[in-house]
């Protein structure tokens, strides 16, 4: 699982404007880095143009997905991760970013903002510790130790029943043994 953008957007009547970015492309080459990076700032502005507000959604690409969420004041958040990022968790990142950011930014720069002008260190903190879904959301960590919980459980019903075999076959034994020693009492000699 991997996050690799957090975007926060302005989609205003003419056009998109990227207020803040973060970027996590150490997993590509790096003569890739600035291209991908370019791509994903491309891809985060044309899905934020092409989705209305007050809006969420994800858009697959290929083994990533993009989920989107345009607010109604036009503030707008992307994150692109792998197939495997729980849809749920980038949404309550967005929405988390998407609060923390209206609060911290004036809502008179958002139309005239580029990531040089706006200031919004946090960003960067909010992916890389949301880059594991289980450490920054509650209820993906309660599944977690579930699963867990319910692996130690499975395997522990089945030694169990391998317990309950083996003493079935002792039972068995000591019957079959016990039957043969009073074969042999009778049939011993008296002394």
């Amino acid at each position: 699982m991997k996050l690799y953008s957090l975007s926060v957007l302005y989609k205003g009547e003419a056009k998109v404007v990227l207020l803040k970015a973060a970027y996590d492309v150490s997993s590509f080459s790096f003569f890739q880095r600035s291209s991908v990076q370019e791509f994903m700032t491309f891809t985060s502005q044309l899905i934020v143009e092409r989705s209305s507000k007050g809006t969420r959604a994800s858009v697959k690409e290929q083994d990533y997905l993009c989920h989107v969420y345009v607010r109604n004041d036009s503030l707008a958040g992307v994150v692109i991760a792998d197939n495997e990022y729980p849809s749920r968790v980038a949404f309550t990142l967005l929405e988390k970013v998407l609060d923390e950011f209206s609060k911290q930014v004036d809502r008179i720069d958002w139309p005239v903002g580029s990531p040089a002008t706006i200031h919004y260190p946090a960003l960067d903190g909010h992916l890389s510790r949301y880059q594991n879904p289980r450490e920054a959301d509650p209820m993906t960590k309660v599944q977690a130790e579930l699963d867990e919980t319910k692996i130690i459980l499975h395997n522990t019903m089945e030694s169990l029943l391998e317990r309950g075999e083996k003493l079935d076959d002792l039972v068995s034994k000591s019957e079959v043994l016990g039957t043969q020693s009073k074969a042999f009492y009778k049939t011993a000699p008296r002394a």
